[in-house]
């Protein structure tokens, strides 16, 4: 696809981001890097809005590694909470017994604010899910951002075997299935992150 960027580093310790964006680019012929072999820590995700954090893990990663990097950042925003979890997504699962992330524990919670607003199975709270990707390259500064939304609603039951985060309790618009039910290979085709992924796809083809 690309003579330009035949490798590329996925700027993440994120099992699930990894395993979606090397799908991804493996698509396209470019041979996914993981960030894993390299050991590096994750960078403190300062930043208020999916950008700022994506071009920032971008960036991280790529000079620790001199490799172009993707990075993604990504949350889900549920509209009568004010828009949270979030750029906080991450930081909203984790369990303060553990200090780990607990997504079941993170769902709990949102139920818990939702009902106290008096949504449930029969009055909608509509949400979408947003991914930010940003590319960066170490040896040109070159810095690009790409951004994919899906609308949907929540799932009061968490479903689904497949996915990761907070797939089990999103419904897109337009279907009845969450995209934890989803077979990966379809969820790649309509997700935030293959969304993002295409505006991508399309400013590669460009270079």
């Amino acid at each position: 696809m690309s003579k330009k960027y035949q490798e590329i580093l996925v700027a993440s310790n994120n099992l699930g981001k990894i395993k979606e964006i090397t799908s991804l680019l493996e698509h396209i012929n470019i041979k996914a890097i993981s960030p894993l072999s390299f050991n590096i820590a994750e960078p403190n995700e300062t930043g208020q809005t999916f950008a700022q954090n994506s071009l920032l893990k971008a960036k991280y990663y790529a000079q620790k590694t001199n490799l172009p990097s993707l990075a993604d950042d990504s949350g889900l925003c549920i509209l009568p909470l004010n828009n949270q979890p979030g750029v906080y997504s991450a930081r909203y699962a984790i369990d303060p017994k553990t200090g780990q992330k607990n997504f079941p524990f993170a769902f709990e919670k949102i139920f818990k604010e939702l009902a106290k607003l008096g949504f449930n199975d029969d009055k909608i709270a509509k949400a979408c899910f947003i991914c930010d990707l940003s590319f960066f390259d170490p040896k040109t500064n070159l810095a690009k951002n790409f951004e994919g939304r899906v609308d949907g609603k929540i799932s009061f039951k968490p479903i689904g075997e497949f996915g990761f985060g907070y797939d089990p309790i999103f419904i897109k618009d337009g279907m009845a299935q969450t995209f934890a039910q989803l077979q990966p290979y379809f969820k790649h085709q309509i997700s935030h992150r293959a969304l993002a992924f295409e505006k991508f796809l399309n400013w590669l083809k460009n270079l």
